[in-house]
C-alpha cells in the first residue's frame, strides 16, 4: 500500500474515532450537582473518584458551595438538579414548605452516639474553660452561615438555659475559617460539622468541648444532611434521576463498608490535609434503600426544631418528602 493510501486510511480512522467519541459524549446525560465540602458528602466523593456516574452514562457538572443556603437556592432556581449528600436537611424542609412539591429526599447523613459516628461538635481553643453550651453566657458562638445552623445553635443555647438573643453572640463563619477563628480568639466557640472537629484536634490548638451535641440535644441519630432530587428533574428525566439514586446508594454502601480505604479521597474535596485523613471521623450515612422509621423520626425531630424556633410557620411531615419508586412514574 502506498504511503498516501496509508495516510488516508489513518486519517479516516481518526475521523471515525472522533465521531464515535462525539456521539458517546452526546449520549452522556449532563446533570448538575451542588455540594458542600463536609464529611456528610463522602458518598459523592466516592462516586466521583470511582467514576460511578460516568459508568452510568452521566456527565456531572459539579458546583461547590461554602454556604448551605446556596445549595437549596440553586435547586429552587433550577441551577442545580441534585443536592449531593450533605445538603442542609432543615433548609430543604423550609424551602419545601414555601414551594410545595419541589423536592424528594433519597438519603440521610449525619451522626449517632449509639452508632459511634461523629457529625458535629462544640469546638473551642485548647485552653478554653468552655465545657458545654451552659458556659457560653456572655461569649460568642460561630456556626455555618445560613438559617439551618443558626436555628440549631439558637435551640441548643435555649436548651442550655440561656437566651440566644441576650446571652450569646451568634456569628456566621464559613467551614474553612472556623478553626482559625477559634484559635485566634475571633470567637469563643463554634458549633461545627465534621471535618472541622477533626481538623481542630489535629491542629493541637483546639479541641471538641462536646462531641455530637446535636445527637444529645435533638435526636440520636441526628441527620442534618440529606440527598435531594428536584421534582422538576425527576419529571423531565426520570431514568437519569433513577440512575443518580442508584449511583449514590452504591457509593454510600461503599463508603460505609470501606471507609478507611476511601480516607485519601477526603483531602481532595475538603479542608482536611493528606496527612490528617487518618483522624477524620466516619460519618453516619443512610442510603435510600436503608431509610427506616427511626431515620424518619430523627429527621422529623430536626424539622420540628425549626417550628419550635419560629422559623417554620407550619408543620412539615418529612415522610412525605422521602422518595418512593412511584415518584419515577409521575
Amino acid at each position: 500500500m502506498r504511503l498516501a493510501n496509508i495516510l488516508a486510511a489513518a486519517s479516516a480512522a481518526i475521523v471515525m474515532l472522533a465521531a464515535t467519541s462525539a456521539q458517546a459524549a452526546e449520549k452522556m446525560e449532563k446533570v448538575t450537582i451542588a455540594w458542600l465540602p463536609i464529611m456528610q458528602t463522602t458518598a459523592f466523593y466516592v462516586a466521583m473518584e470511582n467514576k460511578l456516574f460516568e459508568r452510568a452514562g452521566i456527565e456531572i457538572q459539579s458546583v461547590r458551595f461554602e454556604n448551605p443556603n446556596q445549595i437549596v437556592d440553586a435547586l429552587v432556581s433550577g441551577q442545580a438538579d441534585v443536592g449531593a449528600p450533605g445538603t442542609a436537611a432543615g433548609i430543604t424542609a423550609l424551602a419545601e414548605s414555601r414551594f410545595p412539591g419541589s423536592f424528594k429526599i433519597f438519603g440521610l447523613e449525619g451522626g449517632g452516639n449509639k452508632a459511634g459516628r461523629i457529625n458535629d461538635g462544640l469546638i473551642v481553643a485548647k485552653n478554653s474553660s468552655i465545657r458545654s453550651f451552659k458556659d457560653l453566657k456572655g461569649k460568642s458562638l460561630g456556626h455555618l452561615p445560613g438559617v439551618q445552623w443558626r436555628t440549631i445553635a439558637r435551640y441548643m443555647v435555649r436548651q442550655a438555659g440561656l437566651d440566644p438573643d441576650k446571652d450569646v453572640r451568634l456569628q456566621d463563619i464559613a467551614t474553612g475559617l472556623q478553626v482559625p477563628s477559634v484559635v485566634s480568639g475571633g470567637v469563643d466557640a463554634t458549633l461545627s460539622l465534621e471535618p472541622v472537629g477533626s481538623i481542630a484536634v489535629a491542629s493541637g490548638e483546639a479541641r471538641r468541648a462536646m462531641t455530637n451535641p446535636a445527637e444529645t440535644m435533638v435526636a440520636d441519630p441526628f441527620y442534618s444532611g440529606v440527598s435531594v432530587l428536584t421534582t422538576r428533574f425527576i419529571k423531565e428525566k426520570p431514568e437519569t434521576a433513577r440512575k443518580i439514586v442508584a449511583v449514590l446508594d452504591e457509593a454510600t454502601r461503599m463508603a460505609n463498608q470501606s471507609f478507611d480505604a476511601y480516607r485519601p479521597v477526603i483531602s481532595r474535596y475538603t479542608a482536611i490535609k493528606p496527612d490528617q485523613v487518618g483522624i477524620v471521623a466516619q460519618p453516619y450515612l443512610r442510603a435510600w434503600t436503608e431509610i427506616d422509621a427511626t431515620d424518619i423520626a430523627s429527621y422529623q425531630a430536626l424539622v420540628d426544631v425549626f417550628q419550635k424556633e419560629g422559623v417554620l410557620k407550619k408543620h412539615v411531615d418529612v415522610s412525605s418528602l422521602i422518595l418512593t419508586s412511584k415518584d419515577f412514574a409521575k
